[in-house]
């Protein structure tokens, strides 16, 4: 005779007590986070400064800064640097991840060493990087120079500045993206892959059927993550560029500082980061609706 299985409740008493445990962290939790958002509330619809907090002028900060020519420049920038930063890095991290699964001689060795551009000082990173690049006798423009491309500063003209501090991120990021991807490749079985490759599934085939479905989970989750890194990333930016040349690499991060304690113009600053976080929360949400459908867990 089989007995039904029975659900255990948690009694009220117990229930009470956890609620209690919990209440002192979940209160300190909202305190830390709220009070720096109503502040910063606050501050966008006046016109104040780091000092005082300035006449209520409503939306006028966010109607007078946003359709500007210097928003409009930053806004372009930060895509393009969010778009580099997140599919340059995670396409980068996936490779290296699917490599490192093969039995590469020393592979232990090489996925420590490739660790080290994610887990080094940023200040270390953007001090070598500008050794390399920022003088007309850095070694990669010398290079560049030897090699007949003439002067070649990378971080003088806005083009090459742009395409300098994009790659700078990539290398910065992969790493994570290849920590998540490596983890995401650990939980598919190699069963699977047998299975596609008796059915005469080639390698694209393998890679485009199996192994991004079944990762696709991670990756969304690896692409959210990565995105508020970019959008959010100011010291990379402002210590090899500091936004320049002539504002080519000002991101929004960088313009609301610049806003708030350069030109100590509180409401407009604080307007720029409240467009910055609504705008990632959209995305955020988007990435996260396509978590939900992947079919694979």
């Amino acid at each position: 005779m089989t007995t039904a299985p029975t659900t255990t409740r948690m009694r009220p008493s117990r229930k009470r007590t956890m609620l209690l445990l919990a209440a002192p962290s979940v209160v300190l939790l909202l305190l830390i986070c709220t009070y720096p958002l109503v502040y910063a509330a606050i501050q966008a619809v006046h016109n104040g400064s780091l000092i005082n907090t300035g006449q209520y002028v409503g939306l006028q900060n966010f109607t007078l800064t946003l359709p500007t020519p210097e928003f409009r420049n930053a806004a372009l920038f930060t895509v393009v640097f969010l778009l580099a930063g997140v599919f340059g890095s995670w396409a980068i991290g996936l490779g290296l991840a699917l490599l490192l699964r093969m039995p590469v001689p020393g592979a232990k060795v090489f996925r420590v060493l490739l660790l080290l551009p994610w887990v080094m000082p940023i200040v270390v990173s953007a001090t070598a990087w500008n050794w390399l690049v920022a003088t007309r006798d850095s070694p990669l423009p010398t290079i560049a120079r030897a090699l007949g491309f003439g002067d070649v500063l990378f971080l003088a003209d806005p083009t090459l500045a742009v395409i300098t501090v994009c790659v700078v991120k990539v290398w910065l990021s992969f790493p994570f993206m290849m920590l998540m991807s490596s983890s995401a490749l650990a939980s598919v079985e190699d069963s699977v892959y047998e299975a596609a490759r008796l059915d005469g599934a080639g390698p694209w085939q393998r890679f485009r059927f199996v192994t991004l479905p079944m990762t696709a989970k991670s990756t969304y989750i690896s692409w959210v993550l990565m995105a508020i890194f970019c959008v959010n990333d100011f010291p990379t930016i402002y210590l090899l560029t500091g936004g320049g040349p002539v504002d080519a690499t000002s991101s929004l991060i960088v313009l609301a500082y610049r806003k708030v304690f350069q030109d100590f113009q509180t409401g407009p600053g604080v307007a720029i980061a409240f467009t910055m976080t609504f705008v990632l929360a959209i995305v955020s949400a988007l990435l996260f609706s396509r978590i939900r459908k992947a079919d694979v867990a």
